[in-house]
């Protein structure tokens, strides 16, 4: 809606547009996302200003662009051109974005002496330390390694893939296969009286969850053996 919509805005030479969009839809088209064109603006509008109306004329929209459907305009501007975002809307894109990049470390980051994983609040509390400049139009994959350089020089932190025997017997199985198979599983086999084995990977950091749900689905039965930790 026109409400909730920021503006866009590309210059080229001394042609200045703009548009109104989305700003979270306009973060994931710049991303990389597939967004349909109608999806991400306000208006079907190209301006020259838009807080006055005042549109491009279509001449200008041909010169630069080569065409004046706002389908095939729009997508140029939001790659080539900048979003301007409220403070509030920042702010919380990027702790939304820093949520997701501490999502993806805790899955896998443990203490190296110890090979524990390091609990969510002490990550958060030396990411803070790091004052990363968390970048709200990058994903959140992307920014990972250079956080965590960042967290390593304040904190002993080791991204680690675990391997894990599990065995289930014959009365518990049925129930766990069902969970097992929605992990990454390098090997399984039944047994010849119904127990169930396989082994899986997984990011070190989810162990204790695994075996806590494993656990729970067995009534404490299952065993566990650590093959390799890497």
């Amino acid at each position: 809606t026109l409400d909730k919509a920021v503006i866009a805005r590309y210059k080229k030479g001394e042609k200045h547009f703009e548009v109104l969009v989305d700003p979270y839809k306009s973060r994931e088209f710049k991303q990389g996302k597939k967004i349909e064109v109608d999806d991400l603006i306000a208006a079907p509008d190209i301006f020259l200003d838009s807080a006055k109306g005042k549109k491009a004329p279509e001449e200008d929209l041909m010169q630069v662009f080569g065409s004046t459907d706002y389908k095939k305009i729009v997508p140029v501007i939001l790659e080539k051109g900048e979003i301007q975002l409220t403070t509030e809307q920042k702010r919380e894109m990027q702790e939304e974005r820093k949520r997701q990049i501490l999502g993806l470390i805790s899955r896998s980051a443990v203490d190296p002496r110890t090979h524990t994983p390091h609990p969510l609040n002490r990550l958060e509390k030396v990411f803070n330390e790091t004052h990363y400049h968390v970048d709200i139009f990058k994903s959140p994959e992307s920014q990972v390694d250079e956080v965590l350089k960042l967290m390593k020089k304040i904190l002993p932190i080791k991204m680690e893939v675990v391997t894990i025997a599990v065995h289930v017997n014959a009365m518990q199985a049925g129930k766990a296969v069902g969970y097992l198979h929605t992990l990454k599983r390098l090997k399984e086999q039944w047994g010849d009286d119904g127990s169930y084995y396989c082994i899986i990977e997984l990011p070190a950091g989810l162990q204790p969850d695994f075996e806590d749900k494993i656990n729970k689905i067995t009534h404490g039965e299952a065993e566990f053996k650590v093959i390799e930790r890497k």
